[in-house]
Formats: structure tokens, sequence, C-alpha cells
């Protein structure tokens, strides 16, 4: 099937329902949510639309100063395998340098390395906690 041209705008007027339905398309189990307030934090924000759908996202979280965070990189599954990611990657490390950001980060399951070096991140070492996942309790010593 052949596809319209894609276009990509930043922090775009897009709605909850618009977002869930991407991502519940994209995403196995994906459980609707409000994106308001996530949108209303973010430095910025990418949306790739087929005229008036909505088929691709990224979020750009930020700490305030010097480091953004790439999140939610998400293609419709129709749409995958077209570049579509990796331009919303690339829109978003422009809008991340148009607001003097110096460190972009990503965290990605390993299955997603290959695309992340495409993109022109580096591997670090970084830690992760699940904080909704409670750890075993340790005995206290007395």
């Amino acid at each position: 099937m052949k596809h319209k041209p894609i276009t990509y705008h930043i922090n775009p007027d897009v709605t909850n329902d618009e977002l869930n339905a991407l991502f519940a398309a994209a995403w196995p189990g994906y459980v609707s949510s409000n994106f308001e307030p996530v949108l209303s934090r973010s430095l910025a924000y990418i949306c790739g639309c087929e005229g008036d759908r909505l088929v691709g996202f990224i979020n750009l979280a930020w700490d305030g100063g010097v480091h953004a965070f790439v999140l939610d990189t998400t293609v419709h599954p129709d749409f995958q395998r077209n570049g579509i990611g990796r331009q919303l990657v690339k829109c978003a490390i422009e809008a991340a340098k148009e607001c003097h950001i110096e460190w972009l980060h990503v965290d990605y399951e390993p299955h997603l390395h290959h695309f992340y070096r495409q993109c022109g991140f580096e591997s670090t070492q970084a830690g992760l906690m699940n904080l909704r996942v409670q750890p075993a309790q340790k005995s206290r010593l007395t």
C-alpha cells in the first residue's frame, strides 16, 4: 500500500484520542493514558502525520538545563520500516539543538540498539530502577 508523504510538526495540537490510538496500535498491552501532563512539561514533541492522520510521535523530556531525553518513539505498525522513526529522531535532535541542549539521552531495549546507533547515539553505561516492582525485602541485622 502506497502512503502519502509524511509531514513532521513540532508541538502541534494533538489530542489524547489521537495519541492513545497510535500507542494502542504500536504497543501491545498499552493502557490508555492522559498525555496532557506529559506534553505540558516536554521540551518539545514531534508528530509525524500522513495528511491528518497521526502515524508517528516522539517526546523530548528535559531536566531544565542541558540534558534532554528521547522518550516514546512510536510509529504506527502500518508505517514502520519507512524511515519515519529515524526522521522523528532527527527532528528531535534538531529541536534539542535549537533549545541549546548539550546532552541527548535515550534508553532502549536491546532489540533497538541498531536503530538508535543509526540515529547517531553511542552506547553508554547507565542505571535503571523499576519503582513499580518491589525488591525482595532485605532482612535487617540487629
